[in-house]
């Protein structure tokens, strides 16, 4: 899966001359929590609600609401973006792109093709990918096993289930206790939880759990 397949677009940009408090007002109005700032068709920042907020005057201030007002016109979105933005491409791997997000503690990446901002993959778009690897919204038993790491285990188990009815929803792999096992976690249905447990339990060093 790529993020040209699971990004935004047409993306909502803001102009760094804007006021924070009309950059506010467009992001709750869009339901958005970050936005790409564009100048001259060119990406220049990236600015988020928590940017617009923490510009903010504290709500303890003595300034009345007109000063608050009028400090508030001034400040404009280049002065709180951030200027030096991480981007991936359409063809960077879903993965690839969750990864520099979570090493780099942001929540969202602008999409460039060449020099041209084309999308925006965010948080959102990867916790959504979770729900369908995981088949979350999926009726079927949800088993959560400890596999050897050895060729040919997750064969064997996929055919004894198969051979038993049972048809797999989601699939999950996943780092397990140590070196020598995997944490695999998928859902089947076409199989009672009873059925999955008497399968499993010669196969597999550990069974997890199992919950409809």
């Amino acid at each position: 899966m790529l993020v040209g397949e699971r990004m935004k677009f047409p993306v909502i940009t803001v102009h760094p001359d804007m006021p924070i408090h009309d950059a506010l007002k467009l992001m709750r109005s869009e339901h958005i929590r970050r936005t790409p700032v564009v100048k001259k068709g060119k990406l220049v920042g990236i600015v988020s609600e928590k940017d617009l907020l923490n510009a903010s005057p504290s709500p303890a201030t003595t300034l009345s609401i007109w000063e608050l007002n009028y400090l508030l016109s001034k400040i404009t979105v280049e002065e709180v973006m951030t200027k030096k933005v991480l981007t991936v491409t359409e063809d960077t791997p879903i993965e690839e792109a969750a990864r520099i997000m979570a090493d780099n503690k942001v929540g969202g990446l602008p999409v460039m093709r060449d020099d041209k901002l084309v999308g925006i993959i965010t948080e959102t778009d990867l916790f959504k990918i979770l729900l369908e690897m995981m088949g979350a919204r999926e009726p079927g038993v949800r088993v959560t096993i400890l596999v050897r790491d050895e060729p040919g285990q997750l064969a064997t188990i996929s055919k004894a289930i198969f051979n038993a009815g049972g048809n797999f929803v989601a699939f999950g792999i996943f780092a397990g206790t140590d070196a020598t096992n995997r944490m695999v976690t998928f859902k089947a249905d076409g199989i009672s939880a009873e059925q999955l447990r008497e399968i499993l339990t010669p196969l597999v060093p550990a069974i997890l759990d199992i919950r409809m």
